[in-house]
């Protein structure tokens, strides 16, 4: 995207000269209609999906939805509904799901849609809450499964990811397969399909990716959108509108080969660009490198299809996340010209059980370059491996109430980003901020945080834009100091649809809820900073807080009390609701009318268990390197659990299914794994975190079963020295070794219900 200066200026507490820094807004590039060149764009009662280089269009309005990835094949199919449900009021419009060839055709010819496999059901369950689905078809997937998602067979008979014609013909059948499921579900037959993904982070030529188009085509994918990762770079270039490009970024990777903090360009990520292709997902695979955009790139919206909404614990690199780094992601993302989040994970799940363990291992063939849990997925995502509600799911559903009600204003501007920008990675100092505008509005984007430090608070922070049609906007009245962490969006002579307009607030815009000639506006309050609103050409009648009238025309009202009722009223019809910290994180829409209604995190009980420790550790075995290409510290084998602490724990007696009884492990060690009356249920990597178990998805622990937890021993040599062999992203996860030199311990085992006590 070509970033447009504007006129902008940052006023800091201390500097010596009291004029701004000035700028002004360059015209818009003037940019080719493109023409793409995608499938069926029109449904059975008349809407139509399409695309120009700014958004998606449903029916020719600017649509900015937000896309969430839920694996069907890694969550039991009877919760698909309620989970699919909780998206949708988290303010998802779109489900991703992958499809993992090996999944479905672990033997060659034997195809497996049952049960959790059964994608038909899946996307039904979608349409039922509402959800438009897009496919990511593979055949290649990654997804830390096997192989990448590639069967066994697949693999030895070798020539995949490309049109050698074996492995076209097998590609084919799985296409085919998968059209099966996706039968009268499309969007041309008024179904949620809306798309699909070719292959995934291919930088081989992109002739594959046109014949892996033609084939889903031929099987019957007639769809709106045919997507790809628009990384790496492709050997050679795309034919323009063929297959759209969808970007990503990542707070921190497991994938990385370094044991050492935030490697590489990570902390690009939390900084204003206007760079769309990231340089460090699949580094491992890809190498550090330098990246750029395609010379198309502004011919195309800007979608992401991964977000990081969490991130997994290798074997060797044990990331545990902080749900700041993600909500500060996204809104960089968008403050940097994107209109779409798309996040990979929005939802954890579980690794099914198959022939071989279907996990990404560093002893496989291919796609080894890293030692995934056995059955854990859970990615520390806004919603678990069992459904559990994260603190991010509540942050991102008030950035995407933004989008939904705001988004066809922000889809259509460009982004602007101000002289005064850090200098680099180690500039902590330089507030980051950018602007998306015309020449008469548009909305400030601030972020003062990044994964891994602390940027200081910024004092005497005040804001100047000069936009050509409309002129100068300062802001605020006073400078004021920007908090540690604090990541936001104001507006900019915003239209209040014919009742004035709002010059700017110190306040974050969620949502418009119309009834009748009324209309209710909310707005989230900055936490630590004044909340101020100045108005053109209406009139404030009512009002909870302070009025200045500064001569100039404008309206300005201070030191107002947030809450859930009306802060000020507009000319008779319009209400103004400015709300903290916590009403804004509570606030939902009802997917079903727009309602507004405020939903708190879910109230959960915690009950201590008793626990038995039935043998200590043994030695902490020698960590060896993996046979990656570039190996990295290697996963257990079973074997090896033959040294764990073993720890025995009673359930209690009727435990009730609507509780959503789990068990939280407080422990420290290495790897832990779980088992209910024998069966291995679950596995981690510590990272500092607590491990869970949904315990009602097993008859024999609904009945008081017997639970066995196995704590391999972490040995003090391995998170030790310069270039340990476990990098461990939290420093206070680290076990105090004291003179020991490993550490297995089980610290608590309690009892987790949901929506009150367990009786």
């Amino acid at each position: 995207m070509k970033i447009r200066l504007i006129t902008l200026s940052l006023l800091l507490a201390g500097v010596a000269s009291a004029t701004p820094l000035t700028l002004t807004v360059a015209a818009p590039a003037m940019l080719a209609a493109p023409e793409f060149h995608m499938g069926a764009a029109t449904a059975p009662n008349g809407d139509t999906l399409t695309l120009d280089r700014r958004s998606l269009l449903l029916n020719g309005r600017r649509w900015t939805p937000v896309m969430g990835e839920f694996h069907f094949s890694r969550y039991p199919a009877a919760e698909w509904r309620a989970e699919l449900a909780k998206m949708k009021a988290g303010g998802v419009d779109i489900v991703a799901t992958y499809v993992f060839w090996i999944h479905h055709e672990e033997v060659e010819g034997t195809w497996n849609w049952s049960g959790d496999r059964n994608l038909r059901a899946f996307i039904a369950a979608a349409a039922a809450e509402h959800l438009r689905v897009i496919v990511r078809l593979g055949p290649w997937c990654h997804g830390e499964v096997r192989n990448g998602g590639l069967p066994d067979w697949i693999v030895a008979r070798g020539g995949f990811r490309s049109d050698a014609p074996a492995y076209l013909a097998a590609a084919r059948a799985l296409y085919a397969q998968t059209a099966a499921q996706c039968r009268d579900l499309l969007w041309k037959d008024g179904g949620p399909v809306i798309g699909v993904q070719l292959e995934n982070e291919y930088g081989g030529p992109a002739q594959h990716l046109l014949t892996l188009k033609q084939i889903a085509r031929a099987v019957g994918f007639d769809v709106p959108l045919y997507t790809r990762t628009g990384w790496p770079q492709l050997a050679t270039p795309m034919p323009f509108g063929e297959i759209v490009p969808l970007y990503g970024v990542y707070a921190e990777g497991f994938w990385d080969r370094e044991t050492a903090a935030m490697p590489g360009r990570y902390w690009s990520g939390f900084h204003f660009s206007a760079l769309r292709t990231d340089a460090n997902i699949a580094n491992e695979a890809l190498g550090r490198r330098d990246v750029q955009d395609a010379p198309d790139v502004a011919l195309y919206p800007y979608l992401t299809c991964e977000i990081g909404g969490g991130m997994m614990s290798s074997y060797h690199r044990r990331i545990l996340v902080d749900p700041r780094d993600i909500t500060a992601l996204t809104l960089v993302k968008l403050g940097s010209g994107s209109v779409s989040p798309g996040y990979y994970m929005y939802h954890g799940g579980t690794n099914p059980v198959g022939r071989t363990p279907l996990m990404e291992a560093q002893d496989t063939a291919i796609t080894n370059w890293n030692d995934m849990p056995v059955k854990n997925y859970d990615f520390q995502a806004p919603l678990g491996q069992y459904g559990q509600v994260r603190p991010h799911y509540a942050e991102l559903r008030r950035l995407h109430s933004f989008l939904h009600d705001f988004g066809t204003r922000l889809a259509p501007l460009d982004t602007s980003l101000p002289d005064a920008r850090p200098t680099g990675k180690d500039d902590l100092a330089t507030l980051r901020w950018s602007v998306r505008a015309d020449d008469a509005r548009g909305f400030l984007f601030v972020n003062n945080h990044e994964r891994g430090r602390t940027l200081p608070p910024k004092p005497g922070v005040q804001f100047t834009i000069n936009f050509p049609a409309t002129g100068a906007l300062t802001l605020p009245t006073a400078p004021v100091t920007i908090p540690a962490s604090a990541h936001f969006i104001w507006p900019l002579n915003l239209d209040l649809d014919g009742a004035g307009t709002l010059a700017w607030a110190t306040a974050q815009p969620l949502a418009v809820v119309r009834n009748g000639a009324e209309e209710t506006w909310y707005f989230a309050a900055t936490p630590g900073v004044p909340t101020e609103f100045v108005f053109r050409g209406t009139r404030v009648v009512a009002h909870r807080g302070r009025i200045e009238l500064p001569g100039d025309g404008s309206t300005r009202v201070l030191d107002l009390t947030p809450g859930r009722e009306a802060a000020m009223i507009l000319n008779s019809t319009v209400r103004l609701v400015v709300m903290d910290e916590a009403d804004s994180l509570a606030f939902e829409r009802d997917p079903r009318d727009g309602s507004v209604r405020f939903a708190p995190p879910p109230r959960e009980t915690a009950t201590p268990l008793d626990t038995e420790l039935v043998h200590a550790a043994g030695a902490a075995r020698a960590v060896p390197l993996g046979r990656a290409p570039k190996p990295v510290a290697a996963m257990p084998t079973d074997a090896d659990f033959a040294a764990a602490a073993v720890w025995r724990i009673k359930l209690p007696t009727g435990l009730r299914t609507e509780t959503r009884p789990r068990l939280r492990l407080h422990y420290t060690g290495d790897v832990a794994r779980v088992f209910v009356d024998g069966e291995f249920v679950n596995d981690d990597y510590y990272n500092g975190a607590p491990l869970e178990i949904g315990l009602w998805r097993h008859p024999a622990a609904l009945r008081g079963g017997e639970v066995t937890v196995a704590i391999l021993p972490l040995a003090r040599e391995s998170v030790s020295g310069p270039a340990p062999k476990i990098y461990f992203s939290s420093s206070a996860a680290l076990p105090d070794f004291g003179d020991r030199d490993a550490v297995a311990e089980l610290l608590a085992a309690e009892l987790i219900t949901t929506g009150g006590e367990q009786k």
